[in-house]
């Protein structure tokens, strides 16, 4: 508690503004009406869709290799957000080194030891996030594709019982994306947080860019214009 007395209102001020804008962007894409308009929610029905289509052929080895594809894309961010860790922990046994390299910038402003630790545990507890949720999604495409070598083949069951098969495991799928896209966007906001070692206002303006920059991607981007055209 004493160590957080070492911050300014202008920093609670910024970092408070940084994490209302993070969950304003979790709720929009995953949890408001505006769900099934974002890219990520287009890409939802194209995931069951894809399911659909599993569940009418007898060779799956294409299937088999997207979502390993997959699994790989959550494995190697999985294993960036644990070397980031790691980079936070040497950080901060320099902490001498990096704040001399502060006061050679002019244009940022002097930073204590206390305030300069104290940011660098909030980095360092960003990338554990981003960690725990690449790590679950990995674990959830690994579900996924026991779910659909559970679906059975066209001559082994009726068309009903398949969909469902398939259904539940493009559920799973689209549970497991939901999660590797919320460790992707932890990602880039530890990119606006890396702001405030500069200052709040530098923080404030960070944020304000990441966020557009994901606003755009998931509502006016041109994938999302592609998916739309259906």
């Amino acid at each position: 508690m004493t160590k957080l007395l070492a911050l300014e209102l202008s920093d609670l001020a910024a970092l408070g503004f940084f994490v209302i804008v993070w969950l304003t962007l979790e709720i929009t894409v995953n949890h408001s009406p505006l769900r099934y308009r974002s890219l990520s929610g287009l890409m939802a029905r194209r995931r069951r869709e894809w399911m659909l289509v599993l569940a009418e052929r007898e060779i799956r080895i294409v299937d088999a290799t997207i979502l390993a594809g997959l699994q790989q894309g959550a494995a190697y961010f999985g294993t960036a957000s644990m070397l980031a860790i790691g980079g936070c922990f040497a950080a901060l046994g320099a902490t001498e080194e990096a704040l001399r390299l502060f006061e050679d910038i002019p244009v940022i402003d002097a930073i204590s030891r206390v305030v300069f630790e104290l940011k660098l545990a909030g980095l360092t507890l960003i990338f554990v996030y981003a960690f725990f949720k690449f790590g679950w999604s990995y674990r959830l495409f690994n579900y996924c594709s026991i779910l659909m070598g559970a679906v059975q083949q066209p001559e082994d069951a009726d068309r009903e019982t398949r969909i469902k098969q398939a259904l539940r495991a493009g559920e799973m799928n689209t549970i497991a994306g939901k999660h590797f896209t919320a460790g992707q966007r932890s990602l880039f906001m530890a990119l606006a947080y890396l702001g405030w070692f500069a200052g709040p206002a530098v923080l404030a303006v960070t944020t304000t860019a990441v966020a557009a920059v994901l606003i755009r991607r998931q509502f006016f981007s041109n994938a999302r214009r592609l998916l739309l055209e259906d």
